[in-house]
């Protein structure tokens, strides 16, 4: 293995605290990530990682020799792209947020695909924060306002939502008229995965936002199951405006309280802040980009 595979071996023993799952990531025996670690320490002179039969931890020393290999790896990568002409290449792992690969990435995913054949696209979905470094994922999209983190990014598009009920719901439930007219409503409860708590409803008010909790005997953490909670008439909810796009004009769910919308939110795709970009990464971000501009228009 010569010198540059073995730091980006070392890379992946850090960022994923694990030889074995370093070596399946890179596709090389576990036997071959341990000695060309071991290889790199005795060249360097230095111990770079601390081994447990259960944890993989970088050493001071490994923690620095960890943030050059990152530079010098994006560095040569880019260096080749340009000189070569090679378009970039690679496994690339993305995290999405419940639906939005469904409804913004996977649309376009064909002509990304056709842009970067080299580029092998590994995207899950899911609801909880990840650690991007420790599960090897290169970027992330989420929804919502970020919490603070050591990540950075760019902002994707800013979504409407609205306060929706199913037909079935109203009958039970009548038309709430305001605000001040939700007593004896209730909602669909939406459970946070980090916290456990149910997110209220929030509405805005002469450009502040209200926030109303109300009693929920449904609660759920996935959109689709939110969703499909609603359209069965289990409480009022509050989703982006393209979740509920298939179903207001067919009246399977029905818009409430128009005058005093929730709040937008953002999207954001995000990478860690000590990463620089790699070429794969970077032009799946601005892809990214186009993909949810043209979703604005």
């Amino acid at each position: 293995m010569d010198r540059l595979d073995a730091m980006r071996l070392f890379i992946r023993v850090v960022e994923r605290r694990s030889f074995t799952l370093a070596a399946r990531d890179i596709g090389v025996p576990r036997s071959t990530a341990t000695d060309a670690v071991k290889a790199l320490e005795a060249r360097l002179r230095v111990r770079l990682l601390q081994r447990t039969t259960r944890h993989v931890a970088p050493t001071l020393d490994g923690e620095a020799y960890y943030r050059r290999c990152i530079g010098i790896i994006a560095d040569v990568e880019d260096a080749e792209g340009a000189f070569a002409g090679l378009k970039p290449g690679g496994l690339l792992r993305v995290e999405v947020q419940g639906t939005l690969a469904r409804h913004f990435l996977l649309p376009g995913l064909p002509d990304f695909l056709e842009r970067y054949p080299a580029i092998e696209l590994a995207m899950s979905e899911g609801e909880r924060w990840v650690d991007v470094v420790r599960e090897g994922v290169d970027c992330v999209l989420r929804y919502g306002n970020l919490p603070d983190s050591d990540m950075v990014g760019r902002r994707l598009i800013m979504l409407d939502r609205l306060t929706c009920a199913a037909p079935a719901y109203l009958a039970r439930h009548g038309m709430p008229t305001g605000i001040d007219a939700l007593e004896g409503h209730r909602m669909i409860g939406l459970r946070s995965l980090s916290t456990g708590n149910l997110w209220p409803l929030e509405f805005m008010i002469d450009g502040a936002i209200r926030t109303v909790d109300m009693p929920a005997i449904v609660s759920v953490t996935g959109t689709e199951s939110y969703l499909a909670a609603a359209r069965l008439g289990l409480g009022l909810f509050q989703v982006p405006r393209f979740h509920a796009g298939a179903d207001l004009p067919e009246g399977r769910l029905l818009p409430l309280l128009v005058e005093t919308p929730p709040p937008s939110v953002p999207v954001s795709i995000l990478w860690p802040r000590n990463r620089q970009l790699s070429p794969r990464v970077r032009v799946f971000v601005d892809w990214a980009v186009e993909q949810f501009a043209r979703a604005q228009l």
